[in-house]
């Protein structure tokens, strides 16, 4: 059974840092890119970076360029997402996703796109 489980979410100060991690099982990961969305209260979920299955390839929202680094460890099974200068419009519940990849190319880093979905991580950045 596919699974995704994701981590590291908690309350941080403006300009603190986090880092979320998202546990794959039961499935073949590195057949796999791996996606981190957010979505905030009554906003859409939106994508904030996207990763290819071997790690070579990534993209990322305009308003996180910069801040937000995405990577992945085939090896541990491990997607992580390192959230640097963090601002209080991050604040969301912060999802990983994950979609079959025949090669090694990369998706559109959209919700539509993905078809596995974790139970999410609650980000909340607040003095």
């Amino acid at each position: 059974q596919l699974q995704l489980v994701e981590s590291g979410g908690g309350l941080v100060q403006p300009g603190g840092s986090l880092r979320l991690s998202c546990a794959a099982s039961g499935f073949t990961v590195d057949r796999y890119a791996i996606g981190w969305f957010r979505q905030a209260p009554g906003k859409e979920r939106e994508g904030v970076s996207c990763i290819s299955r071997s790690g070579r390839s990534t993209n990322y929202a305009d308003s996180v360029k910069g801040r937000f680094t995405i990577s992945r460890d085939n090896a541990k099974r491990t997607v992580y997402l390192q959230m640097n200068s963090l601002q209080p419009e991050d604040t969301a519940v912060y999802y990983c996703a994950a979609v079959y990849r025949l090669a090694d190319l990369l998706p559109m880093c959209v919700a539509r796109q993905y078809d596995y979905w974790g139970q999410g991580t609650q980000v909340t950045v607040s003095s």
